[in-house]
């Protein structure tokens, strides 16, 4: 009797699992889909910026201000690099550039604060937030540690000339090199989103996301977050922005996480996520990690306060 008991809960088991990764995978190519609609036009899009030159035509305009923070005129070009792009980019431009250390490590938390962001901010829109907000709190935000590093920081502003050379390589390398990048980056959103949905699923299948909710409960509290949304900033801080905004997706549209919880989540990872592989890029070029990655927890936890107060005096 008992080994037919066995039997059955293992096949309960397996029906289970199957029945979760069936809905994942379900959630997962729609999410997927919906990513990649929005990645590849608007990576295509800005190879076309930086290639005709259009980037460097801002970043010339913009330059003045980032005098206001500390920052020679060419952190511009690289701040827009970041906007448009993803931290790989930056890092390559990075290399291409004089900038001292100190202005490198101020400018690469604003990279991390405000990269990606026209797909960051569209994944965000879809999880409940005001678009207008988000891209007004990471550009604030990147602003504004950039001016506290600049306090705090030892050392003093030194300036460096922008070297204006040219693009002259044909176009045809060009989107030869952009197809392979794009092709990568297509198979990684593929098998790291559908991958989440499946642990997700599995982990609220089976009530394991309590154990990984137990942990986190006071840091969570700290930040002013739900616990609901443990799993969700975890994801975002590991992975990235994109990743945990493709699970969060799944987590709304199943009414899993209230409007609220998503959009305070929100004010949270637009300026403090993909804390281990983005940082680390930066380290490559002698950068302090520490200094990468508290600052944008403290903006974090200082945004989504701000914004209960704001919530709260709404109430009123």
């Amino acid at each position: 009797m008992r080994k037919v008991a066995g039997i059955g809960e293992e096949n309960q088991i397996r029906d289970r699992i199957k029945k979760s990764i069936h809905e994942a995978l379900k959630q997962g190519i729609k999410t997927t889909i919906w990513l990649l609609k929005l990645t590849i036009p608007v990576s295509f899009a800005v190879l076309l910026l930086n290639y005709f030159g259009i980037l460097d035509m801002i970043a010339g305009v913009t330059a003045p201000v980032f005098k206001l923070v500390g920052l020679p005129g060419v952190a511009a070009v690289v701040l827009i690099t970041s906007i448009f792009t993803n931290i790989y980019s930056v890092v390559a431009v990075l290399t291409t550039l004089a900038i001292p250390e100190r202005e490198g490590t101020i400018l690469a938390v604003m990279c991390l604060v405000a990269h990606n962001l026209i797909i960051e901010t569209a994944i965000q829109k879809k999880t409940g937030s005001s678009a207008t907000r988000m891209v007004i709190v990471r550009l604030v935000g990147a602003f504004l540690i950039a001016w506290f590093l600049n306090l705090v920081l030892p050392g003093s502003f030194q300036d460096i000339a922008l070297n204006e050379n040219k693009n002259t390589s044909s176009f045809i390398p060009v989107l030869t090199d952009w197809s392979i990048d794009i092709f990568y980056t297509i198979l990684k959103i593929i098998i790291l989103v559908n991958l989440l949905m499946i642990l997700q699923k599995l982990l609220n299948e089976f009530k394991l996301i309590d154990y990984l909710v137990r942990p986190f409960a006071p840091l969570m509290r700290l930040f002013g977050l739900s616990e609901n949304t443990t799993f969700l900033w975890i994801v975002a801080n590991t992975l990235g922005l994109a990743y945990g905004g493709a699970v969060m997706i799944s987590e709304t549209e199943d009414g899993k996480l209230s409007k609220k919880e998503s959009d305070l989540l929100n004010h949270h990872i637009a300026v403090s996520h993909s804390q281990l592989e983005d940082p680390l890029l930066f380290v490559t070029l002698n950068y302090n990690y520490l200094i990468l990655v508290f600052p944008r927890m403290l903006l974090a936890l200082f945004f989504v306060w701000l914004r209960k107060l704001e919530i709260y005096f709404r109430k009123e």
